[in-house]
Parts: structure tokens; sequence; C-alpha cells
């Protein structure tokens, strides 16, 4: 059974247990994380989120709804956004969830995609920043929003990016899928491929713009992995995003993402249609914390901005991160039977960082379980128990713990003395 816990920061000694002949040992480190704490540095790459069953595709109309409740870590906040996912990018911790996994119309959020692609070329050397491409009749004749390419002319690729990401341009993001995979519609099957290979299971693409078409779809959960993917995987292109406008063929146009304008946000993308709404999908962030940020559904260009600047502010004031313990770091010591050492050390396998509301370091339990003691030898790097996290809101958390040392076996007249020693200990 399990032993009492004491006040924070403090250790309890180790409980026992039997299963099968072998005694156990669960060691409570802490009730309470706040001695454990410190200022988190490490980075996780974006973690594979949970995934539900798809609801079905949204009607041609998507209606504006009143403010209802999402979903996150400190109970119910009222929101104007029909789909919301908002993540912290360092743990991938969902600090708030509305329908995220419901398909929508994703508009020019379509576009974060293309970029991914597009980024994805430039790193394989398949494509350069200088390089120009054909400007296509399709290309040039494509409506919505555009960067004013020329008809029979060439653009340099970093300028379509520009017009791509900042103009939100629909006939560079042509130019682009043309000049790459020699038409929209194959480049749209490298967009399928990549959706699959990242796990956007709710993610279908039919063009490279988001341009409004039955079948074409996205969650608010995959728009946030496409962007955690964009910031981790390509940080050397991220900032485009990030420019507060761009002028191409003697037109000046200003960033949609009124958030970057403002300085509230340093990247992503903004889109609309009329099936899907006004969408934002933003990252932010403040004291070495990142968040981002896809919401999809309000009424207004207005609402968007206000409504993405107010959950930004949320989500900073609510909660942050911190480290429980570094990778390497020594957790506790094992008993070692017959080992040139009376000791082993249980050593963490990597950094242990959670996303938690601000105060709940103190309700956070950790603990150690191994089996004890352990018989030698014993194998540097062999697992020998796990730390357990619990009672932070989420499932309870799991991590390997290993032998931070080798111990050696005692020889033959070692053992024989310890035997006798523990014969003579219990006589």
């Amino acid at each position: 059974m399990d032993h009492p816990v004491t006040p924070a920061g403090r250790a309890c000694p180790a409980g026992t247990y039997r299963t099968k002949d072998v005694m156990h040992t669960r060691r409570f480190l802490l009730a309470g994380a706040t001695s454990l704490l410190v200022s988190s540095t490490a980075f996780a790459a974006p973690a594979a989120r949970r995934r539900h069953p798809a609801a079905a595709a949204p009607d041609a109309a998507a209606p504006v709804v009143p403010a209802t409740p999402a979903n996150s870590l400190i109970g119910p906040i009222d929101t104007l956004a029909r789909w919301a996912c908002i993540v912290d990018y360092t743990t991938g911790a969902v600090l708030l969830e509305k329908a995220a996994d419901e398909r929508m119309p994703p508009s020019s959020l379509t576009k974060m995609m293309t970029a991914y692609i597009v980024f994805g070329m430039l790193r394989a050397g398949r494509l350069t920043l200088e390089q120009t491409l054909p400007v296509s009749e399709k290309a040039w004749r494509m409506q919505g929003s555009k960067m004013f390419v020329p008809l029979n002319g060439t653009v340099a690729v970093s300028d379509l990016i520009q017009g791509m990401v900042i103009q939100s341009g629909n006939d560079a993001c042509i130019v682009l899928a043309e000049g790459i995979a020699g038409s929209e519609e194959q480049f749209v099957g490298l967009m399928n491929a990549k959706a699959a290979e990242l796990g956007m299971s709710n993610s279908h693409f039919l063009n490279a713009t988001g341009w409004p078409m039955d079948g074409h779809y996205m969650s608010a959960r995959d728009v946030a992995t496409i962007a955690m993917h964009l910031i981790h995987d390509f940080p050397d292109y991220y900032h485009f995003f990030s420019e507060k406008s761009f002028r191409y063929n003697k037109i000046s146009q200003e960033n949609r993402n009124v958030l970057v304008v403002r300085g509230v946000a340093d990247g992503l993308k903004t889109g609309h249609t009329d099936a899907g709404g006004f969408g934002l999908c933003a990252s932010a962030e403040r004291g070495g914390n990142r968040v981002v940020m896809a919401i999809n559904g309000l009424p207004s260009s207005n609402a968007r901005a206000q409504e993405g600047e107010r959950l930004f502010e949320w989500s900073f004031v609510n909660f942050e991160n911190a480290t429980l313990v570094h990778n390497g770091a020594v957790v506790d010591n094992v008993p070692v039977w017959l080992g040139q050492a009376a000791t082993v050390p249980l050593v963490a396998t990597r950094d242990i960082t959670l996303t938690l509301p601000h105060g709940w370091q103190n309700r956070v339990h950790v603990s150690v379980d191994y089996t004890s003691p352990v018989p030698a030898p014993v194998a540097a790097g062999q697992q020998l128990g796990e730390m357990v996290i619990a009672n932070t809101g989420l499932a309870e958390i799991r991590i390997p713990l290993i032998a931070g040392a080798a111990v050696g076996r005692l020889g033959l007249v070692g053992r024989a003395s310890a035997a006798l020693g523990r014969k003579l200990g219990h006589g």
C-alpha cells in the first residue's frame, strides 16, 4: 500500500508491498511539487494529441452561434468561436478546446499547409528563395485575396511566400503549387500525404488556397498541429509570418493577421469564408512560454481580433510551465542486493515539464515506483522503475527511470559474507 503523503517538499520513507514474493517500493517524493520546480527552458517537439471520431462535415453555411463554453483545465470559459484549440507549444498540453475535432471549412488557414510543403522543398534543396517561378493564366485569374502576380511573368519564391502568408494571395499559392508539383492537383496530393504523416486525421485538402469546396476541411486541433510543426520544423522561415506588411507590384498590403500588426502575436495566419466565418491561427510568447491558438467561426474580423487577444491574455494569465526534473537528474537511490555498491542512482530519462494552472504546483503528487532491492549485476541505463506524476488535471503520467551507473556483482567470498551477515542479522 502507498505510504502516507507528507507536506509539500518533504520525502516520505519508502513504503513496501509484496507481489509474487518480490518486494516493491513506492516512495513519495512530495505532494505538491513546489520544491522541485525550476524555470522551464527545455523544448519538446509537438506532442501527438488524442483523436476523437470526426463529426460530419459542416453545412454549406455555418451560422454564427452565441458565446458558449469551451472546455479548459480550469473549467468552462465562454468564447464566440465556434471551433477552438489552444495549445502550449513546449509541452503540447491543451489549455482550451471547443469542438476541436469537428471538420470545419478552414479558408486561408489552409495556406499554412501549403507553406509547410514549400518550406520542406527549400530545406531539401529542391527550391531556393531566389528562384523564379512562372505565372500561369490559372494563377493570374485566381479570385479572392491576391498579391497581383503578372500574367506570363515570373516571380521570386521569396516574394511568393510573402504574398502567400502576409497578403494571403491565392494567386501566389497557385504559382508555388504549379512550380513545385506541375499542377495544383498534384501539389494537393503532397499536402494530404503530409497531413497524414503529421497525424492530422481530420484534415483533407482539395486545393492549395482554402477556396471553398465540398470535402475540403480541417479541424481546429489540426490547424494548431500544423502551426506547431511550422514553428518547430522550420524556425529559419517562421519570420515570414511575422512581417507586418509586404509591397509587390507597386501595391502595399498589411498583414491580414491583425494580432501580428499590433504586436500581440508573432505569426501565423487568418482566414474567412461565408461557411466557416472568420478564423485565426496565431502564436505568441511571453516570459519564455509560447502558446499556439486556433479559432474559427467568428462573426466578424473585429470579433476575431478581440477574441484572439482576449484568449491569449487568458492563456498567459492562467497557466505556467514548470520543470519538475531535468534529464539525468538523480531521483532516488535503489538498494542493490549482492552488489559491489550498496545502492544505484535512479535517474530521469528526460526533462519533465508540465503546463499547470497557476497555483496548482502544491496539488501535484510525485512518486517513484521500483523493485527493491534490485539484484546485481545492474547495467547502466537499465530501467529500474518509474516516476509517477498525478493530480495535474490530466491523465496520470509515468516516466521511465534508469540506473545511472553500473553495479557489478560481488564475488563468491563477498556473496557468502553478505549472506552470512543477513542470516546473523535475522538471528
